[in-house]
C-alpha cells in the first residue's frame, strides 16, 4: 500500500483534527544469510525448496548449529522473521534420523497449535506425516490413537497439566522417546500465568527422566528484555539467546494517533470513533487491514459501526469485514482465518486472539485500538500487516489513561527503548503448592527435588504435610482420592474459583477466581461473554456462584471498593533521597462497596449503586516509600492537598508501571495512607502484586523506582488537563472514585524527591 499518501490524505479530511502525534518511518531492511555447519537432509531441503527458500537466514542457522550440538536455545526476532523453521528444522532432521525419537510442541492457543499443524504437514517427511494435535478438541475415540502413533505432539499448557502429565503411564513410550521440548510464543508465559507454566514446566521434566529421557528444550519469543532469564526461569534450564533478527522486511510507516479534545478538561474523543474511522477509510481503499482491540465488546462495535458507514456509502465491501474472537466456535474461527489467508475478507476486527503466529496472509495496515500493554505486544500487532516485504501501515489509537497518553506524548519512548522484562515466579507459594500436589499425584515426591522445583518447595511440603494433602513415607504421597490437577486454575494463583452460571439454563460460562470475584461478579454487574453482556442477577457467596441473564445494555459496570495495607514486612531496603523504598510482603485488605454504571462509548456515569460485600484479604508483595515530615510539612504549606498529592502519585505510577514490566494493569494494585504506622505514621504509598503471594512486579517497580517515579513525573507534567484526568491521576479501577487527587500536587513531591535523589549522585 501507499502508506505516505494514504496519511497525507487523513490530514486533508475533514474529520483531521490534529490527530497525528507522531509518525515514524521504518526503512525496508534487507536479508543476511549463514552458513550451516553441514547440510540439511536432502528430504528437507527439498521440502524448503518446494518453499522457494534456498538459503537460511543468520538467525535460522545459528539456531539450526546450536540444536544440533544439544543446545538448549531461544530464538528472539520480530514477527514474520521465520522462527518456525528454527524449532521444526532441528526436530525433523533429528527425528528422522532416529525412528524412535519424539517430539512435544508448547503453543499458548489452540488455534496456533493448528495453525502449525498445517505448516509441519507441508514437510512431506514422515515425522510430520505422524505430528498431530492434542487438545480439548480432540475427540475422544482418537485420542488412543493419536498417543500410540504420534511422533510430534502438538498441544497447550492447560492439556499438558490436565490430561497429559497425570496420565503419564499411558503415554510412557512418549516419555521414553521425548527428544525436543519446543516452546512457542515464550514472551507470553508471565505473571501468573506463566509461573503455573513454569511448574508445568518441571513437571514435564521429572516425568521425562522417570522414563530416562532428558529433552532438549527450543524456545522462540518475541523481542523481550531478558530472555535468557525468563526461559530459564520458566524451563529451569540452562539456554542460549539467538537474537540476531536477519530476515528482510518491509518499509513500514508507524502512526500513533491521539484523539481530539472534546472539552476543556482533558476529555477526549471515544478512541472506539476513532478506529472505525480509519477502519472505514482503508476498506473502502481497497486496503486489508486487521483492527486490534482491549475487548469482544469493542471488536463487535467497532465492526458494528463500520458496517453501518460503509452502508451508509452503500459500499460494495460491507461483507468482506467480520470479527474474530474468542467464544466463537474452532470452525468457525478457522473458515474466518481462510478468508483472511485467501484474501476473501478487506477487514477483520480483533482481540489479541489473532495476534501470535496464525498466518492470515499478506495484511497492509494494522489498527491497534489501545495500547496493549507492552511493547512487545504492540510490535506484534503492528508486526501482522507487511509480512511479505511489501509496504505496510500501523496506527496506535491512545486511549485515555496515563500508559497511552505518555507514549503519545514521549513516541521517543517506544521506539528507542527494548521491549520490557518478562517477569514469572515459578516459586510463588500459592502457584507450587499447587503443583507439588499435582507432582505428587503423578509420581511421589522426593525431598530431594528441591533442585528441580527451588527451595522454597521445602517449606511447601511442610505446610501441604500438616494440612494432610500429603502424607510423609520415605516421600511426600498424594493423600487425596480424586487427581488434583482439576483443581488447579493456572490462570490464578488461587484455585477456589466461582462459577459463572446462566440463569435461564443453568449452564456454567466461565469462571472467576475468588479473590477477584466481587469485583467481576458482584451483584449488578455486567459480565461480558463471547461478546455478549449479562448482567449478575444473584451472587451465592457461600455455593461460590455468580447467575447471569443475558442482556442488552448500553453501559457497563465499574466497582468501588475501599482497600487498606493492614500489615508489611520489610525484606531490603534502600537510602531513596531523604527516605527509604522498601520491598516486603504485605497484607491487603479490599472491600467492594458500591458500583457505578457507566455509558458505553462516552464513559459518563449514569448511576452509582451501593452493596454490601464481605472483605477479602491476601498476602503479597509490595514496594512503598513513606514522605518524610519535612516534605509533607512543605507540600501543606504550598497550599497542596497531602491525600490528594499521594493518591494521584499512586494512581499515575501504577499507570506506568506497565512500561518497565511486562504486566497487565489488572496485574497491579496500590494504596496510600496519609499516616501508616508501618512507616512510623508518616505518609505513605504502597504498590502490590494483584494476585496473592505475588509474581514479581513489585521487585521490578523496587529495583527501577527512580526511572518509574520519573516517567511518572512526565506524564502528569505533559497532561494538559487542568486538575487531573484519565490521561495522568484519574484510574478506571479507582475504589474512591478518584477522589481526592491534586495533581498539581504530585508534580510538586515528586520533584522534590527526585531531586533528593539527584543531591545523592
Amino acid at each position: 500500500m501507499r502508506a505516505a499518501e494514504f496519511i497525507r490524505q487523513l490530514k486533508k479530511d475533514r474529520e483531521y483534527k490534529g490527530q497525528i502525534a507522531h509518525v515514524e518511518h521504518i526503512p525496508a531492511r534487507k536479508a543476511s544469510y549463514g552458513t550451516l555447519d553441514s547440510p540439511l537432509p536432502d528430504s528437507l531441503a527439498a521440502a524448503l525448496r518446494r518453499d522457494g527458500i534456498l538459503k537460511l537466514f543468520v538467525h535460522q542457522a545459528h539456531a539450526l548449529n546450536a540444536a544440533r550440538r544439544g543446545e538448549n536455545t531461544v530464538v528472539v526476532t520480530s514477527t514474520a522473521s521465520g522462527k518456525t523453521l528454527c524449532y521444526n528444522l532441528p526436530v525433523l532432521e533429528a527425528l528422522e534420523a532416529d525412528p524412535k525419537a519424539r517430539a512435544l510442541y508448547l503453543f499458548p492457543t489452540k488455534a496456533l497449535a493448528q495453525d502449525q499443524l498445517g505448516k509441519l504437514r507441508d514437510y512431506g517427511v514422515e515425522p510430520a506425516e505422524k505430528a498431530f494435535t492434542y487438545d480439548g478438541d480432540t475427540p475422544t475415540y482418537q485420542r488412543g490413537q493419536v498417543r500410540r502413533n504420534a511422533r510430534i505432539i502438538l498441544t497447550n499448557p492447560d492439556m499438558l497439566h490436565l490430561a497429559i502429565l497425570p496420565c503419564h503411564t499411558t503415554w510412557a513410550q512418549f516419555f521414553r522417546n521425548l527428544k525436543f521440548v519446543v516452546i512457542d510464543e515464550v514472551h507470553t508465559y508471565r505473571g501468573v500465568f506463566g509461573s503455573h507454566v513454569g511448574n508445568i514446566i518441571r513437571r514435564l521434566r521429572r516425568i521425562a527422566r522417570h522414563y530416562g529421557a532428558d529433552p532438549q528444550f527450543i524456545c522462540a519469543s518475541a523481542t523481550i528484555d531478558n530472555p535468557e532469564q525468563h526461559v530459564e526461569a520458566l524451563t529451569g534450564v540452562k539456554t542460549r539467546v539467538i537474537d540476531r533478527d536477519s530476515a528482510p522486511s518491509g518499509e513500514k510507516y508507524f502512526v500513533f494517533w491521539n484523539p481530539p479534545f472534546i472539552s476543556s478538561n482533558g476529555d477526549r474523543r471515544s478512541a472506539n470513533v476513532e478506529a472505525v474511522h480509519l477502519f472505514t477509510e482503508l476498506v473502502e481503499r481497497g486496503v486489508r487491514t486487521i483492527v486490534f482491540t482491549l475487548a469482544r465488546k469493542s471488536a463487535e462495535l467497532i465492526l458494528r459501526y463500520t458496517k453501518q458507514e460503509l452502508d451508509r456509502r452503500d459500499s460494495p465491501r460491507i461483507e468482506r469485514v467480520m470479527s474474530y474472537r474468542g467464544g466463537y466456535k474452532p470452525e468457525d474461527r478457522r473458515v474466518i482465518e481462510q478468508k483472511l489467508f485467501k484474501g476473501d475478507l478487506l477487514g477483520v476486527t480483533s482481540t489479541n486472539a489473532l495476534e501470535l503466529g496464525i498466518d492470515v496472509g499478506n495484511l497492509d495496515a494494522s489498527i491497534i485500538v489501545g495500547y496493549p500493554g507492552t511493547i512487545a505486544s504492540t510490535w506484534q500487532q503492528a508486526g501482522r500487516a507487511g509480512r511479505q516485504l511489501e509496504a505496510s501501515l500501523a496506527v496506535l489509537v491512545g486511549i485515555d489513561n496515563p500508559i497511552d497518553q505518555f507514549l503519545m506524548r514521549n513516541p521517543e519512548y517506544f521506539f528507542g527503548h527494548t521491549p520490557e522484562q518478562a517477569i514469572i515466579d515459578p516459586q510463588n507459594p500459592y502457584v507450587l503448592a499447587e503443583h507439588a500436589l499435582c507432582a505428587a499425584y503423578e509420581l511421589p515426591l522426593e525431598n530431594e527435588e528441591v533442585e528441580l522445583f527451588g527451595e522454597r518447595l521445602y517449606e511447601v511440603l511442610a505446610l501441604l504435610g500438616e494440612s494432610g494433602e500429603l502424607t510423609y513415607r520415605g516421600r511426600w504421597f498424594w493423600s487425596g482420592d480424586d487427581y488434583p490437577a482439576k483443581r488447579v486454575n493456572i490462570r490464578s494463583t488461587t484455585s477456589n474459583s466461582f462459577n459463572i452460571v446462566d440463569i435461564k439454563d443453568g449452564k456454567v460460562m466461565g469462571t472467576v477466581d475468588s479473590a477477584n470475584a466481587f469485583d467481576t461478579v458482584h451483584p449488578g454487574a455486567v459480565y461480558l461473554h463471547a461478546g455478549e453482556a449479562y448482567i449478575v442477577e444473584r451472587l451465592d457467596i457461600d455455593a461460590h456462584v455468580a447467575f447471569v441473564d443475558h442482556a442488552d445494555l448500553p453501559y457497563y459496570t465499574v466497582p468501588n471498593s475501599q482497600t487498606h495495607i493492614v500489615k508489611s514486612v520489610e525484606i531490603e531496603s534502600k537510602a531513596f533521597g531523604s527516605t527509604m523504598a522498601y520491598i516486603g510482603d504485605a497484607e491487603v485488605t479490599n472491600q467492594v462497596t458500591g458500583f457505578r454504571r457507566k455509558q458505553l462509548f462516552t464513559d459518563e456515569v449514569l448511576q452509582y449503586v451501593p452493596l454490601e460485600l464481605p472483605e477479602l484479604s491476601f498476602p503479597t508483595q509490595a514496594v512503598w516509600f513513606a514522605v518524610p515530615e519535612r516534605l509533607a510539612s512543605k507540600l501543606i504549606g504550598r497550599g497542596f492537598d497531602l491525600a490528594g498529592t499521594i493518591h494521584a502519585i499512586e494512581h499515575a505510577a501504577i499507570g506506568i508501571l506497565p512500561l518497565f514490566a511486562m504486566c497487565d494493569r489488572q496485574d497491579i494494585g496500590g494504596v496510600s495512607h496519609p499516616a501508616h504506622p508501618d512507616v512510623g505514621n508518616l505518609p505513605a504509598i504502597f504498590i502490590y502484586d494483584a494476585h496473592p503471594g505475588g509474581v514479581g512486579i513489585a521487585e521490578t517497580a523496587y529495583e527501577r523506582l527512580d526511572d518509574l517515579l520519573e516517567a511518572t513525573l512526565k506524564s502528569i507534567e505533559d497532561c494538559v488537563c487542568k486538575d487531573g484526568c484519565p490521561s495522568c491521576v484519574q484510574s478506571p479501577k479507582c475504589g474512591n472514585n478518584n477522589q481526592p487527587l491534586d495533581k498539581d500536587g504530585a508534580a510538586f513531591l515528586i520533584k522534590e524527591l527526585l531531586g533528593e535523589l539527584g543531591e545523592e549522585s
